[in-house]
């Protein structure tokens, strides 16, 4: 008798720890998760209704007199600098068209070709170098042969600009590169304006002519002070 009683007791324990359980499981499904990352802010988005302000909107107009971050052909970049001029279409990613690594600049069907809007002056190629030099020549070299610095240390080299693929490439992919990346370079788009990068793509057809000009684009001048270089430098192979 007091054995059945034993067992009564050990099944009502069981029952109850098994209750508890059940229930310790419910609760814990309604429970909140404690590290939301940021991902739920408690915040308004962009145009959504606010019982905040008179006009049930949470966007308030900026003050009177305050002046825009940015605007313009300027207006997508981080420093939020006034645009220069109006600049033709932003153009698509300059993506490999076929899977196969051929660019856009290999002239495929599809592909957005246009030459560089603004004029080319001294002044230009002179913003155009300035640039270079400090966003592309780490990679790329000074001579855009890509043997800059990074490349040298182990980073996967840029092609050289002085290629025939890259010769014939238009100016539009240049400009596609710079603003929207590849491989493994990063887009740069919200660091240089579009007045910026168009004065780059116009640096790099002067790097790519110093290297690679015809011989009857010379002028008589031009050759005389070329070979009076060469000879000056005894180790170059002419």
């Amino acid at each position: 008798m007091k054995r059945r009683h034993v067992l009564a007791f050990c099944l009502q324990e069981k029952r109850s720890r098994l209750i508890v359980l059940v229930a310790a499981l419910f609760a814990l499904t309604g429970c909140e998760q404690a590290m939301h990352d940021m991902y739920a802010q408690p915040k308004y988005k962009p145009l959504e209704p606010s019982p905040l302000f008179a006009d049930g909107t949470s966007a308030r107009t900026p003050p009177p007199g305050s002046v825009p971050m940015a605007q313009g052909a300027a207006a997508d970049t981080a420093s939020g600098r006034r645009g220069h001029i109006t600049l033709p279409p932003e153009p698509g990613p300059a993506l490999p068209l076929d899977g196969q690594g051929r660019s856009l600049a290999q002239g495929e069907a599809g592909e957005r070709r246009y030459a560089n809007p603004l004029p080319v002056t001294l002044a230009l190629l002179q913003r155009g170098q300035q640039r270079f030099d400090i966003y592309c020549a780490p990679c790329h070299g000074r001579s855009g042969d890509g043997d800059g610095m990074i490349a040298r240390r182990g980073f996967p080299a840029p092609p050289s600009y002085h290629t025939d693929r890259l010769r014939n490439a238009p100016d539009s992919h240049f400009y596609q590169v710079i603003s929207n990346g590849y491989g493994v370079m990063y887009p740069y788009a919200d660091r240089i304006d579009p007045h910026d990068r168009w004065a780059i793509v116009a640096y790099i057809r002067a790097l790519q002519l110093s290297q690679h000009a015809p011989r009857g684009r010379l002028t008589p001048q031009d050759l005389a002070r070329l070979s009076d270089a060469l000879s000056a430098r005894p180790e170059v192979h002419r």
